[in-house]
This record gives structure tokens, C-alpha cells and sequence, in this order.
């Protein structure tokens, strides 16, 4: 599997434009935080799920399963290294700082639901989702069970109970149900569900660009202390990804996509587990955004570096 480098770059700017209109649209007010906070919930529970459940072949074939399983053994391992990683790197005694907390889960937890989906539809197609189903539920587990535990220091069973009923979980389970039995939904029912899991992408997009149109980039650039870990992030997460699924020698579809995933930015969940768990709520939303500015550059020399 190669990535060719220009169509890549291509894709990126149209997100890119997009990205900027929902900048736009914030700017002057046609979108707000109540219209923001609405289309999240959509495209949480709604829209992206669609889209999860008809990213699958709609008859079996053993080598998109073989994708989706290795997905899946990358989701683990690449949860597994990064938890590790960000306990060692922000630790007690390196990284003294209050937001050591929200430092760890942006190491751990990138863009991978509001991004990565569109990202990974548009440069590796139908192959590149399936592999993508397949991480994407390991991601959404680490990110409901341990990312809480980040800030509540406490897990309960409540906790697990709520992240297999996610509906993006129980979407992607469903697909892989009618994808392994081949059955086959009536055509009117998968029309519907295609056309709304189609709008997926560009809301997701519209929604990031509003978040950014809220953030004062030049007040927040000068606090280095989000800065570095962004730039961890963004940098450390892709190379040890990338050398990690080498080494297992997992289908090159599944290294491409996790790394690609890994390069994005800081997942905007990170500002409403802070919120919602007594974590730094303005610097948690204000590391997401420095994050999301420093990958504009750093996506594209992750992509060039490693996979091309």
C-alpha cells in the first residue's frame, strides 16, 4: 500500500477549507456554542455511528476481516505503549504542573473520532475504515474507561457499562455482525443510513472550526507549558506507532491509518472530561486548540516522513 503524497496534500486542504468556513461561521455568530454543543450530540449519536455501520463490505471476504481484526491488535497496543508513555514522560518529578492530568489524556487520546474518520475515509477509502472500525473500538473504550479514571482516579462498573453502550461501539459491532454473516440490510434502510452517516464529515469539520474560532491563539501560544505538550503529542505519538505495528508486521493499511490517526491533534473530549470531572477546563480547551493549530503543520511532515 503507498500514499501518494500530493492527493494526500489535496484532501487536506479541502478539509482545511472547511475547517475555515466553521472559523468563519464562529466569527460571526451564524454558529454558536448552544448550535456547537446540538451538532456534537449529532454527530455523536447520531451521524457518526451511521456512518461506522455502513463502512463495512456488505458480503464477507476474509481479507477485510483479517483488516478489522488487526485493527484491533493495533488499538491495544498502541493504547497499551501510549498510557505508558505519557505516565513516564509527565510524571510527578519531571512535570510538577496542575495540568499533568490533562498533558497524559492528550498524549493518549487524539482527534480520532471527529478527524480521523473523514481523514481516513478520504486518503485510504473503504480498506483504510475497515481497519479504522477495528481500532476505533478499542480507542472509544480506553477513552470512556481510562480517560475518566485520569480525572475521577476511581473506575467503576457504571463506567464500563456506559462504554459498551456507546453508540458508536454498538454501531461498529453491528456492522461487523452483518459483515460477517453477510446479511444484507434492505436497500431503502442502508440508502438511509448512507446518506446520513454521509454528512459526518463536514459537520465534524464545521464543529472543530467553530471551536477554534473561540481560542485566543496569541494569549495561549505563549504558554509553553501547553505548547510542549502538544508538540509531544503530536510528534512522539505517530513515530512510536509507526515503528510499534512494523515490528509486528500488521497489514500496511492498519500502520498507515493508526499513524495518520496519531498525527492528529488533541481530542476536543479532553476540554469536556475536564469540565465534567474537575479537571483545568480553560487550559484543557486551550491545549486542544494549540494542538489543533501546531498539526496543520506537523500532520503533513509525520505523513512525508513515514509514509511515503
Amino acid at each position: 500500500m503507498e500514499i501518494e503524497l500530493s492527493a494526500f496534500y489535496s484532501r487536506l486542504g479541502s478539509i482545511f477549507l472547511i475547517l475555515a468556513l466553521g472559523f468563519i461561521l464562529g466569527k460571526v455568530g451564524a454558529i454558536n456554542k448552544d448550535t456547537n454543543k446540538h451538532l456534537v450530540n449529532m454527530l455523536l449519536f447520531v451521524f457518526m455511528p451511521a456512518s461506522l455501520l455502513m463502512a463495512f463490505p456488505t458480503t464477507f471476504d476474509q481479507s477485510s476481516a483479517d483488516l478489522f481484526f488487526s485493527g484491533i491488535i493495533a488499538g491495544v497496543l498502541v493504547m497499551i505503549l501510549l498510557v505508558l508513555l505519557s505516565k513516564l514522560i509527565f510524571n510527578k518529578k519531571f512535570f510538577k504542573d496542575e495540568l499533568r492530568r490533562e498533558a497524559q489524556f492528550g498524549l493518549i487520546f487524539n482527534n480520532a473520532t471527529f478527524l480521523g474518520y473523514p481523514i481516513a475515509s478520504s486518503t485510504f477509502g473503504s480498506r483504510g475504515i475497515i481497519a479504522y472500525c477495528g481500532f476505533i473500538i478499542i480507542f472509544n473504550i480506553a477513552l470512556f474507561s481510562y480517560g475518566v479514571y485520569l480525572f475521577k482516579k476511581k473506575f467503576t462498573w457504571r463506567m464500563l457499562l456506559d462504554t459498551i453502550i456507546n453508540p458508536n461501539i454498538l454501531a461498529v459491532l453491528i456492522g461487523m455482525i452483518l459483515f460477517l454473516t453477510s446479511f444484507k440490510l434492505p436497500d431503502f434502510m442502508s440508502g438511509a443510513i448512507g446518506y446520513v452517516g454521509s454528512a459526518t464529515t463536514p459537520l465534524s469539520i464545521l464543529c472543530i472550526g467553530f471551536m477554534l474560532s473561540e481560542a485566543n491563539f496569541r494569549k495561549i501560544l505563549r504558554k509553553w507549558k501547553l505548547v510542549i505538550p502538544a508538540a509531544i503529542q503530536l510528534l512522539l505519538g505517530p513515530v512510536v506507532t509507526f515503528f510499534s505495528l512494523k515490528v509486528l508486521n500488521l497489514p500496511n493499511e492498519v500502520i498507515f491509518v493508526c499513524t495518520l490517526i496519531q498525527a492528529l491533534p488533541t481530542a476536543t473530549s479532553l476540554g469536556l472530561f475536564a469540565t465534567e470531572y474537575g479537571g483545568n477546563e480553560v487550559e484543557a480547551s486551550e491545549l486542544v486548540a494549540i494542538s489543533t493549530l501546531l498539526s496543520l503543520g506537523t500532520m503533513p511532515l509525520m505523513v512525508g516522513i513515514l509514509l511515503r
